[in-house]
């Protein structure tokens, strides 16, 4: 791994995510955090970082202290403890995995100041055999990562150990993480996810992604122009469950305690809308670019990279078809990837995965750390570094922890929605992730806005996530609604269904705090602009800029911003893209300009 990067690991990496406790380095021979004294003069600032972090002696490795919060638990040993002592560690163990919405990591071995003391074997056999006492205890599995000897000058070899544990919640089927497909047009999106899913490796033609094409001329084409789902599963003790085992999407949720829901989405440039709309509709938790290692960074591979960063979502890349390259053009394509991500505009740091070890490494500080860039090398034809990629999702944790995910389900039912399908002997059915609150079968919900700023009654009749049926749905899940005999024509892409004593706000009007990103001449009042927010799209007009006249590129603004076709609902804080021709731009909703509200008792019901 580059100097600068095990630097960054060591020092806990000035980001708060050192303060976590993941494993750093993945050599075995670099002590698992230990900088050496090159790599320590390289840079006087991270020099400091790490000095404030932790104080080595001259042989003994750290790791950053243990944090309070978090799911990561350091352990020295746990030898034959008493029945006290042992209701004690199962009752920490139920709170790392509460924070860490059913996954937790220990470190045995570690003291709570970060110091890497190690076990002998036969003490290490003993603390892993607890852990497995109080696992079978509270109902969860655990699989060992990687186990790594101390660099110590002891005569007994002393050797620390890193423990992966998982037990999905009681009130949830298994954990769920969305992550969008993001690259340019024939990197080797769709075939990734299709090798993946499906178990079986590509045949250099496209063989592999014809299950995921939604549309004919997809097929055709060999190009995604639609934003589909494919799932990939994992069970408790870490192996792959896919199509390969399993007939139907329901037995893939069955057997899984933890599922990766792949958002795959359109790489040409003619469908950017849609591009744009899978990621601010359908909130990703991490984005994976994937670049072809015989291009390199073409296309709209800039755009997608710039589009993910504006977002804030976490990014990692994949570097696909390195079977039909040498290995001086993959490492080529690998050094352009890092100078982009190490310009200014980025700040990220690259970290090339080559191992199991590296994976592990790369999935705890990529979670930890929104700087940290794995980058994978692999090849969906000779299945060459498949593995790593799927040691990497099996071991990367959700993003928000558990009192977030509270706090949001205690709020109001709101439910955006972003696709619309009339299935026989079903009737409506509505597509989209559930934004707040709890939905279950048989709630009375409103949806709208309409044209006219109303909304109207509805009731949820079965829900289905991942194509398996599900009784309740629980805020940031995906899923979809049947409504029955709901009149679809009454319904569009970026409405809500919301609850009826939310009283929703809707606006014609709005204004935003934006960042124009870039523009070919200046931007003024009367231009048009698609604006995205959430799941609503739409055209709008600028009709006024505060403070100013015009806008060029790189300049901020507040700008009042008008819809053309029918008003929305919004909410103050959401972040804001608008896109025209080459025109750009980012920013945030400042303020509202509600034209009413519509009480319970006002809401037209379709069916009356």
């Amino acid at each position: 791994m580059d100097a600068r990067v095990s630097e960054f690991f060591g020092s806990g990496n000035g980001n708060g995510s050192g303060s976590q406790g993941a494993t750093s380095s993945n050599k075995p021979g670099n002590s698992h955090g230990a900088i050496s004294k090159k790599a320590s003069t390289k840079s006087k600032r991270a020099k400091a970082r790490f000095s404030r972090s932790f104080k080595p002696s001259n042989n003994t490795p750290y790791l950053p202290p243990e944090a309070e919060e978090g799911n990561i638990e350091y352990k020295l040993k746990l030898i034959n403890p008493t029945q006290y002592r042992f209701e004690h560690l199962a009752t920490q163990m139920k709170w790392r995995l509460q924070e860490g919405r059913g996954e937790a990591v220990y470190q045995i071995g570690v003291e709570d100041n970060g110091m890497l003391v190690g076990l002998s074997e036969e003490d290490m056999r003993a603390s892993l055999k607890t852990l497995h006492l109080l696992a079978e205890k509270i109902g969860a599995d655990i699989t060992i990562l990687r186990q790594r000897e101390v660099d110590y000058d002891a005569d007994v070899p002393r050797n620390i150990a890193e423990v992966l544990i998982r037990k999905v919640p009681d009130d949830q089927q298994f954990l769920d993480l969305r992550v969008a497909v993001l690259g340019n047009v024939d990197s080797g999106k769709s075939t990734l996810l299709g090798v993946l899913t499906q178990g079986e490796l590509d045949n250099g033609r496209g063989r592999a992604r014809l299950n995921l094409f939604r549309h004919l001329h997809e097929i055709q084409t060999g190009r995604t122009s639609s934003i589909s789902f494919e799932i990939l599963g994992f069970t408790s003790k870490g192996e792959v469950v896919n199509y390969s085992e399993s007939r139907t999407a329901e037995e893939i949720c069955e057997s899984s305690s933890k599922m990766i829901t792949f958002i795959d989405l359109a790489g040409h440039h003619k469908y950017l809308k849609t591009t744009i709309f899978g990621l601010t509709s359908y909130c990703p938790d991490f984005a994976m670019l994937v670049v072809s290692a015989n291009t390199g960074i073409a296309g709209t591979t800039r755009e997608h990279l710039g589009l993910a960063m504006a977002l804030k979502v976490p990014i990692f890349i994949v570097v696909s078809k390195v079977d039909l390259c040498t290995r001086a053009t993959v490492e080529r394509t690998v050094r352009q990837l890092e100078r982009v991500l190490k310009q200014p505009g980025c700040n990220k740091v690259p970290m090339a995965v080559s191992s199991t070890d590296d994976a592990v490494t790369a999935a705890q500080q990529f979670a930890l750390s929104p700087n940290i860039t794995p980058i994978f090398t692999l090849s969906s034809v000779s299945g060459e570094s498949l593995d790593l990629l799927k040691v990497f999702f099996n071991i990367i944790p959700p993003l928000s922890n558990s009192k977030e995910q509270e706090e949001l389900m205690q709020q109001l039912t709101e439910f955006q929605v972003d696709e619309i399908y009339t299935v026989p002997e079903v009737g409506t059915v509505v597509g989209g992730t559930l934004y707040s609150g709890i939905c279950r079968e048989g709630d009375h919900l409103v949806v709208g806005p309409t044209e006219l700023g109303q909304f109207h009654k509805l009731t949820v009749g079965s829900i289905q996530r991942n194509r398996s049926a599900c009784r309740v749905l629980r805020a940031g899940q995906a899923a979809t609604l049947a409504l029955g005999n709901f009149d679809r024509s009454l319904l569009r892409k970026g409405m809500v269904m919301v609850s009826p004593e939310m009283d929703p706000t809707i606006c014609w009007m709005f204004e935003a705090e934006i960042v124009l990103l870039f523009h070919a001449k200046t931007f003024h009042k009367g231009f048009q602009v698609t604006v995205h927010i959430g799941n609503v799209r739409q055209t709008a007009t600028v009709e006024a800029l505060y403070g100013k006249d015009e806008l060029r590129t790189g300049e901020k603004a507040v700008v009042l911003f008008k819809f053309i076709k029918h008003p929305e609902y919004l909410k103050v804080g959401a972040k804001v893209l608008f896109r025209e021709g080459a025109t750009k731009g980012i920013g945030h909703v400042t303020k509202l300009q509600p034209i009413a509200h519509f009480p319970a008792s006002q809401l037209e019901d379709p069916e009356a």
